[in-house]
């Protein structure tokens, strides 16, 4: 009995022991090194982005100043409430197109074209993108990124205002009207003269009514305004409509950027 029992016992543990070598170690016998947290790229610096002035040169007559009228046609439709008092009241003023507006607004640049000793039409792009040749963001809205990028805005701005009949344009300005300064110079080493501003006159056609009338009327000799033309159900258009006709009734002289001496910063015009 004793012999069976002591049998028995020594094939368990015999079959224990063999399975137990088929398991792998719940410890191994070596452990691998933890590897060392990879720390991030470090980002690339913002770019320095500048906001040119322009200016023009001054009547220099009492009760008569010179003020120079950019309008910006970005994108969306025309405001028939500032063309009309353009062409009514026998304005002058400098008109920014975009490539994409000029196809949304064929009825409007006829008024243009109808009114060559009103109106000067300049280079505004082609997508309406910041000209800045680094990835960033103006406003939110992304910058062209690269040179060969703010070259196409610049471009092909300018091929779409030929194709639809405009004279080959001589300014350009910027989506956000910000640049960094490399792409101001490649923009006038492609020809261009780079048209800032001296008065904000809507503070991007996001301004009341009151305001925009406040700021446009505060225009000086010299000035160079900036509004916009493509915001028809924004109040600021109706600012800039009375502003105009109550400068005029002032005395002031209009003038395109074509027709006058300017001067500009951050070797825009020079």
């Amino acid at each position: 009995m004793n012999r069976i029992l002591f049998a028995s016992a020594f094939l368990v543990v015999s079959i224990s022991a063999a399975f137990a070598d088929g398991i792998p170690s719940a410890v191994p016998t070596a452990v691998s090194p933890v590897p060392a947290a990879v720390s991030p790229a470090p980002k690339a610096p913002a770019p320095k982005l500048v906001e040119p002035h322009l200016h023009i040169a001054r009547s220099n007559v009492a009760r008569h100043p010179r003020i120079a009228l950019t309008f910006d046609a970005c994108m969306g439709q025309a405001d028939e409430r500032i063309l009309s008092t353009l062409v009514r009241e026998r304005i002058p003023a400098t008109i920014f197109v975009t490539a994409r507006w000029l196809k949304r607004n064929p009825a409007a640049l006829a008024v243009f074209l109808q009114n060559p000793d009103l109106f000067e039409l300049e280079n505004h792009g082609q997508n309406h993108v910041p000209a800045v040749d680094t990835p960033t963001l103006v406003y939110g809205i992304a910058s062209a990124g690269s040179p060969q990028a703010v070259r196409q805005e610049v471009e092909g701005g300018a091929a779409a205002m030929v194709a639809a009949g405009i004279p080959a344009p001589h300014w350009f300005r910027g989506s956000t009207a910000k640049y960094d300064l490399s792409a101001i110079g490649a923009i006038r080493a492609m020809g261009y003269r780079i048209a800032g501003y001296s008065v904000n006159g809507d503070g991007g056609s996001l301004l009341g009514a009151v305001i925009t009338e406040k700021r446009i009327a505060s225009a000086r000799d010299g000035d160079v305004v900036i509004s916009h033309v493509n915001q028809p159900t924004h109040a600021a258009g109706e600012g800039v409509a009375k502003a105009l006709v109550d400068l005029k009734a002032k005395g002031t002289e209009f003038v395109r950027l074509e027709d006058v001496e300017d001067t500009g910063d951050d070797k825009t015009t020079e």
